[in-house]
Parts: C-alpha cells; sequence; structure tokens
C-alpha cells in the first residue's frame, strides 16, 4: 500500500510555516542591521564633534602660544618692504625696456 501526499498539503503543511520564519528572520535582521547602523551613525557623529572641538581648542592654544603678535607683525613688515624692493626693480626694468624701444626706434628712424 503506497501512501501518496498531495503536494498542495505539502506546501501548506510544511513549506508555508518554513517560508514564514525565514521571512521572519529575514525581517529580524533588517531590523537589526538598521538599529546597529542609526547607533554606528550617532556615535561617529559624537566621535566627529568631540574632534573638531579638540581641533578648535588646539589651534587656539598654538594661536597664544606658538606665534607671539610681534613676530606677525615683523614678519608682515619684511613682506611688504620687501614687496616693495620686488616692484621698484620691476619699474626699474620697465623703465629700461622702454628706453631701450625708444633708443632702437630713434636709431631707426635716423637711418
Amino acid at each position: 500500500m503506497s501512501m501518496q501526499i498531495d503536494p498542495q498539503w505539502w506546501f501548506t503543511a510544511i513549506e508555508a510555516p518554513v517560508v514564514a520564519a525565514l521571512f521572519w528572520m529575514i525581517h529580524g535582521l533588517r531590523r537589526e542591521l538598521h538599529a546597529r547602523i542609526q547607533r554606528g551613525d550617532e556615535r561617529d557623529s559624537d566621535a566627529l564633534t568631540r574632534t573638531r572641538e579638540d581641533l578648535a581648542q588646539f589651534k587656539l592654544e598654538v594661536a597664544r602660544t606658538y606665534v607671539p603678535l610681534s613676530l606677525i607683525r615683523d614678519l608682515d613688515r619684511r613682506i611688504s618692504d620687501h614687496l616693495v624692493r620686488i616692484e621698484e626693480k620691476l619699474e626699474d626694468v620697465s623703465r629700461t625696456g622702454i628706453a631701450a624701444v625708444q633708443a632702437v626706434r630713434r636709431m631707426e628712424e635716423r637711418e
């Protein structure tokens, strides 16, 4: 005597609960993954905020202790003086070039 199981019964009795259990597991994993991502984002955001605050404090400390205002003023004065000297040299070169061009034109006119 051979016992045959109807495929419809097989699906209903065994596969449907297994598929439902798998769906429930996937749903739970997805929910847990989203919760972990959210917690990680919050931790990263807090760490980034702390890092920015530490960097701002360090910059302030450097500005207070390592570079005195007198040194900054002296450096600014020296750079300005040097730029003025460069400007004067450029003006001299420009004047010399203009004078040379004018001399060449006068020589050409004489010929």
